[in-house]
């Protein structure tokens, strides 16, 4: 359908788990070092991401890694580790700390920082870590690492041309998604503008294939390949004033991804919440992040640094919520 093949296979398809392949305890609380909140919610909620801890803790990556010096799978095997098997109620994330600026230059130790960020640059120094040691391959063999596997999937974008009605498709792979909550009163609402097709303006002139100049179109963008976990971060921050959106949104325990597909006939694809990050502050400067998350045991837990607290999903779903973690 006009994607690439991958020349090469980075992980196979079978490495991935989705269920816990042992039952844990939730995993223990993360000592606050200052600031360091934004660290702690990202470490829980991929702590319990199970095909991640799985792997994980399989010591499959481990036995083959190549990285010379810091490796944030590694690093984050060994966090897992600790917090799902330490006997002790909180615990530090050191190594995170001690190696921060190898997870992204611009965080600063100290400095209140975003989550969403620290996610996105946790998520990248662990796709350098796997592909330490795999040299000169193309952009779609990048795709296949045990990151992608789990959290990667494509979006589709179909531009019509509203003269003569032909169409081009492009691809994107994506491992989260961004969603404008300004205008939204619940997550579908979101979801179902985002796949609403939308007239190009003038500025994003299209030039026709089949008409052979420039006419007027529209942009549909759909997924076309569904994570195994569904990131995504509901927009607090303003982009035109800067202020923080304060209001609640509403979202599913369980989000049928179907409606948004390129192909919307098929069976319904259902994801399940099992992690969330709340900001609490009056704007998105400064602040406390804290996260809810679900245990192998299946039951919630609120997660506040290094108190972690028994809760249920009516709790879970009440929350102003940024970041929403979902898995097939």
């Amino acid at each position: 359908e006009g994607m690439a093949l991958p020349q090469r296979t980075v992980i196979p398809q079978g490495k991935i788990c989705m269920d816990w392949q042992q039952g844990q305890r939730p995993g223990v609380g993360l000592f606050n070092l200052g600031n360091t909140c934004y660290i702690n919610v990202i470490l829980q909620c991929l702590t319990h991401t199970p095909p991640l801890a799985n792997y994980l803790l399989s010591y499959e990556h481990r036995q083959s890694c190549q990285q010379q010096g810091f490796c944030m799978m590694c690093t984050m095997e060994e966090h897992i580790r600790k917090v799902l098997c330490s006997p002790a109620s909180a615990i530090l994330p050191a190594a995170v700390l001690r190696d921060l600026k190898f997870i992204g230059e611009e965080f600063e130790y100290g400095r209140q920082e975003n989550a969403y960020e620290f996610l996105r640059c946790t998520l990248s120094a662990m796709q350098r870590a796997c592909l330490s040691g795999h040299h000169n391959l193309d952009t779609s063999s990048q795709e296949t690492t045990i990151i992608y596997q789990i959290f990667g999937g494509f979006m589709k974008s179909r531009v019509t041309c509203l003269s003569c009605q032909a169409v081009v498709d492009s691809y994107k792979a994506f491992l989260d998604v961004s969603l404008d909550i300004r205008a939204a009163s619940s997550l579908t609402t979101v979801l179902e503008d985002c796949v609403t097709p939308k007239e190009l303006d003038q500025k994003e002139c299209f030039r026709c294939i089949k008409c052979k100049k420039k006419a007027a179109a529209s942009k549909k963008v759909t997924v076309h390949r569904a994570p195994r976990v569904l990131t995504l971060c509901l927009e607090r921050a303003d982009q035109r004033t800067g202020t923080k959106i304060s209001k609640f949104v509403e979202y599913p325990e369980y989000l049928d991804l179907r409606p948004y597909m390129s192909d919307t006939a098929g069976e319904p694809l259902l994801c399940s919440l099992y992690a969330i990050v709340v900001h609490s502050g009056d704007t998105c400067l400064e602040g406390h992040f804290f996260c809810y998350t679900k245990a192998s045991n299946g039951l919630w837990y609120k997660m506040d640094d290094e108190f972690v607290d028994s809760c249920d999903i009516h709790t879970v779903l009440g929350q102003q919520a940024y970041l929403l973690f979902y898995a097939r």
